[in-house]
């Protein structure tokens, strides 16, 4: 295994290219606690949607409240606990955990659209299988060695293709919610995409996975709010 380094000043990290990201203690303090307030957000939502989907109750109002809601806390809380870890064969497993959840993820957060929104139409079970294969997928190949460079690049391909596979169904979309609605949505979306730049070049330049976890929070905070207005 190659060396592991951290460099300071401002040339961020070593250029020593290490097998696995090394964060500083200060930056895997906040990532910890920034994806712990995450995990509590999660569970908020969890309630806040249960609540609402009461006022008007179906099975699969509380379904996709349920599993939308789970995805966020499983993914806040793999994340808190990779990044609480020090190095070793814990962090590197909860660092598998971490990456298999944004699949997880970006799955969990489609589920609401396509069980209340797009539920009985053709558009909506296609969205709803790929997504879900697309997560299983991705779960399963990053589990055998999210190390391999095809897993890493097919997995931020995935990544993008999965965000952004609402666009075949924006106009259904636009005909069946509000317009806030929709752009909460959107404004998620955006977040997570543009997060992924910070994502990609954590491994390697000091504090910018801390910004990555910051859009990731925002991205989840917007799409919460596009999916209470639909139960």
């Amino acid at each position: 295994m190659e060396k592991t380094l951290t460099a300071g000043g401002a040339g961020g990290r070593s250029k020593i290219r290490p097998a696995e990201p090394v964060y500083g203690k200060g930056e895997d303090l906040f990532n910890a606690i920034s994806h712990i307030v995450g995990g509590a957000l999660g569970i908020a939502i969890l309630i806040a949607l249960f609540i609402a989907a009461s006022a008007n109750p179906t099975p699969n109002k509380y379904a996709a409240a349920g599993i939308y809601s789970l995805s966020i806390i499983i993914l806040y809380t793999m994340s808190a606990l990779y990044h609480f870890f020090p190095q070793g064969r814990a962090k590197r497993l909860f660092r598998i955990f971490d990456h298999c959840t944004i699949f997880l993820l970006i799955a969990g957060c489609y589920t609401p659209f396509c069980l209340i929104t797009f539920w009985g139409t053709p558009l909506g079970y296609t969205i709803l299988g790929v997504e879900w294969g697309l997560a299983v997928l991705g779960i399963t190949f990053n589990a055998i060695n999210m190390r391999w460079k095809a897993v890493k690049v097919l997995s931020m391909i995935a990544y993008v293709v999965m965000g952004w596979m609402i666009v075949p169904a924006v106009p259904m979309l636009l005909s069946s919610v509000s317009v806030a609605c929709f752009a909460w949505l959107l404004a998620g979306g955006l977040s997570y995409t543009f997060g992924l730049i910070f994502f990609a070049l954590g491994k390697n330049h000091a504090y910018m996975h801390c910004v990555w976890h910051i859009f990731v929070l925002a991205g989840t905070a917007c799409q919460f709010i596009s999916i209470f207005m639909l139960m």
